[in-house]
């Protein structure tokens, strides 16, 4: 058995000191002061004095070594140990040739293939725990926010797509009730047959257009000829 170690550095690689200085302040702030985690970088020491990460390339594999804790890209930080591993310096290389094919520098993507994330994958190879939650925090909090909004998206459209379903539903009943209803001369016990033609009309003008009445004198009119056709009945009623 053998203790695995992980590497942290704080990211600045960023080609300017001033931008540099700053990442280092945001994550004394974030991760020191209140301990909600900053921007890293991260590699995993197992057997020898070499350290193995991820990062970007655009032929070939994107796992690398270096000496450990000399990164000559990032600024050293600290080291914890994960646990130990029972698996021999043999079974260890064929991990890390198996994950130099299924990680191409390629497919680095800063949120959701990152070199914590591959950090994590290499731990739990070697059946030790994982990164602590600060060390990917930013990047896990990016990659949730996009997914968040992904769903959101999709459960809208499906929204839409089900009242647009409704509607249809609702317009062929009113349509099917109406041409039942019509299909004798009115009696003068059927009074109220004339009031769901007139809703049909207007529903089927909603349902193709989309529109509202305009105004109260549209709605007067509707009003007014329900009146007159019950007015009627009621006259022949009496007769």
């Amino acid at each position: 058995m053998t203790e695995v170690i992980l590497h942290i550095y704080d990211v600045t690689n960023s080609g300017s000191d001033k931008t540099n200085s700053t990442i280092v302040q945001i994550n004394k702030v974030f991760k020191d002061g209140i301990g909600l985690g900053g921007i890293f970088h991260s590699a995993v020491q197992v057997y020898g004095d070499d350290e193995w990460s991820f990062g970007f390339c655009e032929q070939g594999s994107g796992v690398f070594s270096c000496p450990s804790g000399k990164n000559p890209m990032y600024t050293y930080r600290e080291s914890m140990v994960l646990g130990r591993t029972s698996f021999s310096i043999f079974k260890v290389n064929q991990i890390l040739r198996e994950l130099s094919r299924e990680w191409p520098g390629s497919s680095y993507d800063l949120l959701s293939k990152n070199c914590n994330h591959f950090c994590d994958e290499f731990c739990k190879r070697l059946g030790v725990q994982k990164l602590p939650g600060w060390v990917n925090r930013f990047a896990n909090a990016g990659d949730a926010a996009i997914e968040i909004a992904e769903n959101t998206a999709l459960r809208l459209r499906q929204a839409k797509t089900e009242i647009v379903s409704a509607s249809k539903v609702a317009y062929r009943f009113l349509v099917g009730f109406t041409s039942g209803s019509s299909g004798g001369n009115d009696s003068p016990g059927n009074s109220n047959r004339g009031s769901p033609r007139l809703q049909t009309a207007w529903f089927k003008n909603l349902a193709s257009t989309g529109a509202k009445p305009s105004g109260s004198s549209e709605i007067e009119i509707l009003d007014d000829n329900i009146l007159h056709q019950q007015r009627q009945q009621n006259s022949a009623q009496t007769m």
